[in-house]
């Protein structure tokens, strides 16, 4: 992506002075990034937790500010960048609509951090708190996504950003509020039903974040169009599954899409940029 010289959102929190640290014993690597991939492409928090976390940990508060190594100052200043460019995309989007965009907050934080919707874990990977309207992000969870699933380049860590975003754009329109009205009356398979209908249409969403910040800026080229899309493909439910090591995939459990799935409506929102076409909710399922 062509983001030089571009502005940085200042909706952003950094509690990273403050946090849980990797002890002997603690959170692993290989258990923090498992528990990530468990919870921000499945969905299931407790899992994430059970996966991620062993005992030792440690809560150390550093005096003064976070001090960044220098690959943590450049995906800050990245992710910075990209969420002042939704800033910029929905604050235009929603005004075309006849309504006004209110921006998250995105929160830097290490280890775990208090949330409106409990204890953040990094173990739980990026995640939207609709109670605090925060977007909440390890950056190690960006350092380490392409080590573990092969999902790299900017576009690929902006395509995360701009998902989460999109959970805020569907909580100020109305969507996500409803349809999780919708799933606390619904057993385990159909909520997992409309938990995907609901990421899909923030893969949708994030789509039509790339197509105007293209239009605008110029700033992506196709290598940039196929990080995306293939990130999209490596985050689909059946794939992790597979790559989890499951024998057969269990699509009742699906709770994000399949790649297929995941790629198709990224793909939508690229080519379109419409937010008005975005509707996953009242086509049928298996249409998705």
């Amino acid at each position: 992506m062509k983001l030089s010289g571009r502005r940085e959102s200042s909706n952003v929190e950094d509690r990273r002075a403050g946090g849980t640290v990797k002890t002997a014993g603690g959170i692993t690597l290989g258990g923090l990034v498992m528990g990530a991939l468990v919870y921000f492409f499945t969905g299931d928090l407790g899992q994430a937790i059970s996966t991620g976390l062993s005992s030792g940990e440690q809560t150390v508060v550093q005096s003064g500010p976070y001090q960044e190594t220098a690959q943590e100052k450049e995906l800050s200043t990245f992710c910075k960048q990209i969420l002042a460019s939704t800033e910029d995309v929905w604050s235009a989007e929603f005004k075309r609509l006849g309504k006004t965009y209110t921006p998250p907050t995105l929160v830097f934080y290490k280890g775990t951090t208090k949330t409106a919707c409990g204890q953040g874990q990094a173990t739980s990977g990026p995640f939207y708190c609709s109670g605090d309207q925060k977007i909440y992000l390890d950056l190690e969870f960006l350092a380490t996504m392409k080590q573990n699933l092969g999902a790299s380049g900017d576009f690929a860590n902006a395509y995360v950003i701009a998902h989460e975003v999109g959970h805020h754009v569907q909580e100020q329109l109305g969507y996500l509020g409803a349809a999780h009205n919708q799933m606390a009356r619904m057993n385990e398979v159909d909520a997992n039903k409309m938990s995907v209908r609901i990421e899909l249409q923030a893969d949708y969403i994030a789509g039509v974040w790339g197509n105007r910040e293209n239009a605008t800026h110029f700033s992506l080229d196709a290598g940039d169009m196929a990080e995306a899309l293939d990130a999209a493909k490596k985050i689909g439910d059946d794939y992790l599954q597979k790559k989890a090591g499951y024998r057969q995939v269990q699509a009742d459990a699906f709770t994000h899409g399949t790649s297929d799935q995941r790629v198709r409506w990224l793909n939508k929102g690229l080519q379109s940029g419409d937010i008005t076409k975005g509707d996953t909710y009242s086509i049928p399922y298996n249409s998705l």
